[in-house]
């Protein structure tokens, strides 16, 4: 039994993702009941603030994934209400949250990102879709990766192997997004690698690798089981495995984020990983990958929510 108190789990929200953060946030209860802890779950609505004012928790746990649960904003209010929260500070997600930025910040630091190019909206109307788009493979090549340069789980995102799919998924990527990201694509081997502090500094769990059965790791092959195939560890030489460790801890340093935190990758054929982004609220679904990598380490998720939660309690007091 635990002697934490009272804990907060904040999930759904209003982004493309609410559905799995409320899979996310149910799954955290329950670890966290197994533990003892006397835990509720709510949704970041009008009624949070005079909640949390009337009866504040002993600490929040954050799964809102997304826009306002990922862009620092929640965070930002969780401050104003001097509650213990998991995960990173406002302007630490701020940072990650925005690709773009999130890969420029990487690559000061030295680590390799693929080479990209961001594109608003409104450039890719006003200066002329056409001229712009041939100019991007001219200078990109292909295949090409297209996403928002906000949000997750894979929506608006696409792979672009021939320049007359691009104009297609800049629409698709424009549903989810005023801004998208275009990078070179680079084949190799999907990893996640998550990275855990405690306290005691930033660590990385094993790295958990992606099959998709149909090729494209899309929001349906993340969330529907069966869809996907894992590998926890992943099949990597110790090598690539210490590298893609090393990466994910550098970014996780380099963006100033605490607790937890999810870095994707690539490995190419040379077992060299790339960074592509950074979730600073991993999924805890049934087919997420933090807790995957949490079972290969040999840990249980309940216990590392809870260490979670004591340590973000400890940093306010």
């Amino acid at each position: 039994m635990s002697d934490l108190g009272r804990v907060l789990v904040l999930a759904g929200g209003l982004s493309y993702e609410r559905e799995v953060s409320l899979r996310s946030g149910r799954r955290v209860c329950e670890e966290l009941r197994t533990t003892g802890v006397e835990v509720e779950m709510r949704d970041a609505d009008a009624d949070l603030v005079p909640y949390v004012l009337a009866d504040p928790p002993d600490a929040v746990f954050v799964t809102l994934h997304g826009v306002s649960g990922e862009d620092g904003a929640i965070r930002e209010v969780l401050e104003l209400l001097d509650v213990p929260y998991v995960g990173a500070g406002p302007d630490a997600c701020r940072v990650a949250f925005d690709k773009p930025t999130a890969k420029a910040v990487v690559r000061g630091v030295g680590l390799s990102t693929p080479e990209s190019i961001t594109l608003p909206k409104e450039t890719f109307h006003d200066l002329g879709a056409a001229a712009v788009l041939s100019r991007i493979v001219a200078r990109l090549g292909l295949p090409l990766f297209v996403k928002p340069s906000r949000g997750g789980s894979a929506l608006g995102a696409s792979v672009v192997r021939t320049a007359e799919e691009l104009p297609a998924a800049m629409v698709g990527c424009f549903a989810y997004g005023d801004t998208a990201l275009i990078e070179q694509y680079v084949d190799g081997v999907e990893v996640a690698v998550s990275v855990i502090d405690l306290g005691d500094g930033p660590k990385a769990l094993p790295p958990v690798e992606i099959v998709p059965d149909g090729g494209a790791y899309d929001y349906a092959a993340r969330y529907t089981a069966g869809r996907t195939e894992f590998f926890a560890p992943a099949r990597l030489s110790p090598e690539a495995a210490a590298a893609c460790a090393e990466m994910a801890v550098t970014a996780h340093q380099a963006l100033g984020l605490r607790d937890i935190s999810r870095t994707d990758l690539i490995v190419d054929s040379a077992g060299q990983p790339r960074f592509l982004e950074v979730n600073v609220a991993p999924g805890m679904t049934e087919t997420s990958l933090l807790p995957m990598a949490v079972e290969a380490a040999g840990h249980n998720l309940a216990g590392l929510c809870l260490g979670l939660l004591e340590s973000a309690i400890r940093r306010l007091n």
